[in-house]
């Protein structure tokens, strides 16, 4: 859709700077960058699986913008805070050139939209395929809205855009109370986020190593500042197609259940289950939670040949799968 809405405005008035870069910031691995000078582009992406798309795609792609820009492209992300902070971040890369915002409704571009309006002139706008993009030149006066990582009152890092940003998920705190003392000694938290996990993980019993996947690169630097303990390894991979060194003891999660839209989607969680039953050795077991409302069982029952639910509330579930099948 946002390919759609960028060529439409590319035709109706918008005009990209004949000469410089231009900085893609948050491109969807398949967005259809074919209207825009390939060699002059530049794709930032902190999200694994997008990364690895782009690069396979033969573009150049980097998780920070270096150097200067003649004009930026931003795709907005659906957390707020995290999008005004990419906005700012365009403006800074784009020092007197022109930034582009593009997103659609229900990520929220209006309310984005009507923020920019309000500290700066909006130079153009187009409506298509249920979003819209506007774009402005470049200032200063969005600075304020760049937020770094910060430390919350319990001392742990997050960031915009993370999960659960704001505090310790309720679900994941449950699924370490129903953790048993002995895990085994290769374990994967997959879906790792900030670490909510990883540090009780690491209380249980003869851990040798821990091994945190997070897609999001932003989520994995908080990761790295919550989590010191040295049997803990970051991997910076798309859990679904992320290969241990060895096969594991035991796989926990607290898997997602959004890709980009705000309905929920098990075959998402469904698929962190393959990705788990996958992982482990013939005797491994796994613990995940989910809320109460997600099919997962079924799922549970075809990759491992026994599977129950430990815990829960009206809220959520704990399951426990052992003996992945082949």
């Amino acid at each position: 859709m946002s390919d759609t809405r960028l060529s439409f405005a590319l035709e109706g008035g918008l005009d990209l700077p004949s000469e410089g870069r231009i900085l893609l910031l948050g491109a969807p691995g398949d967005f259809d960058a074919s209207a825009l000078p390939r060699e002059r582009c530049t794709v930032v992406q902190r999200s694994a699986p997008d990364f690895a798309a782009w690069e396979r795609r033969g573009w150049d792609v980097a998780t920070a913008p270096e150097g200067e820009f003649a004009a930026a492209i931003v795709f907005l992300p659906r957390a707020r805070d995290r999008a005004e902070t990419w906005i700012a971040e365009a403006c800074a890369a784009a020092k007197g050139g022109l930034v582009i915002v593009d997103g659609q409704k229900i990520d929220g571009i209006d309310t984005a939209l009507k923020a920019v309006r309000k500290r700066t002139e909006v130079t153009g706008q187009v409506s298509k395929a249920h979003g819209k993009s506007f774009w402005f030149a470049a200032t200063d006066a969005l600075a304020d809205w760049a937020r770094g990582p910060a430390q919350l009152d319990g001392g742990q890092w997050t960031a915009p855009g993370v999960f659960s940003a704001d505090g310790p998920d309720p679900a994941s705190e449950a699924l370490l109370a129903a953790l048993p003392q002995k895990l085994g000694t290769n374990v994967a938290d997959l879906g790792a986020g900030w670490g909510g996990l990883a540090n009780g993980i690491l209380t249980r019993e003869k851990i040798g190593a821990l091994h945190l996947v997070e897609a999001d690169l932003v989520a994995l630097d908080c990761a790295r500042r919550n989590v010191t303990d040295p049997r803990a390894q970051f991997h910076w991979a798309d859990a679904l197609n992320w290969t241990p060194p060895a096969l594991l003891d035991a796989v926990v999660m607290n898997p997602p259940f959004h890709t980009n839209r705000r309905k929920a989607e098990p075959s998402l969680g469904q698929a962190f289950i393959d990705a788990a039953a996958r992982m482990l050795k013939p005797s491994g077991q796994l613990w995940l939670v989910a809320n109460r409302h997600l099919p997962y069982e079924t799922r549970l029952a075809e990759r491992f040949r026994n599977s129950d639910e430990i815990a829960g509330d009206a809220r959520f579930k704990i399951l426990h799968a052992s003996r992945p099948g082949r």
